[in-house]
């Protein structure tokens, strides 16, 4: 005998997100004051990432965000934030859904240091170049600051780096 189980609802009954009933941004928003251009009272999803935020196909957070937008979710976006307070990671508020986290576009730990683990002191993915705007092990220090921020809120990973550290995962750079 099986069983079948009745759904309350349809799944497309539910209404639409904010970005599908009224259009997509002109850009992500990465402070309050461009949500407030945007007539926006909260974002839906926030991506936070190492690199500074270009809205070019070259940088993952961009692709990310405008596909999501394109869904009807409004994104905001923290690039680069100061990783030793939550101050930067509570900038755009509390998200509705959840904290989007990556290294940027490449594993911090190969941003940050040679082959021969010397300090860069250069940094492709900074305006600027300047070295030294993310933590060692990214990923993990902004996963740890979106929940010193918002306990309650969930937090996917992506990127490189977070797909490189995985359960099964000996890292050659603190040899354990």
């Amino acid at each position: 005998m099986q069983a079948t189980i009745k759904a309350d609802r349809s799944l497309f009954s539910y209404p639409k997100y904010w970005a599908h009933c009224y259009g997509t941004a002109p850009f992500l928003p990465m402070s309050r004051q461009e949500m407030d251009e945007l007539g926006w009272d909260s974002c839906d999803i926030i991506l936070v990432t190492g690199d500074a935020y270009v809205d070019h196909p070259s940088f993952g957070m961009a692709v990310i965000g405008r596909l999501l937008e394109s869904h009807g979710f409004r994104v905001g976006i923290i690039s680069q934030p100061d990783w030793h307070s939550k101050d930067d990671f509570m900038q755009l508020g509390e998200p509705n859904l959840y904290f989007g986290v990556t290294a940027g576009n490449m594993d911090s730990m190969i941003n940050r240091y040679t082959a021969d683990k010397k300090l860069r002191h250069d940094d492709a993915y900074t305006a600027g170049n300047i070295g030294g705007k993310r933590p060692d092990r990214a990923v993990t220090v902004y996963t740890q600051r979106c929940k010193e921020a918002y306990k309650h809120i969930p937090v996917v990973i992506g990127g490189i780096e977070a797909s490189l550290r995985r359960i099964g995962h000996y890292d050659y750079w603190s040899e354990k």
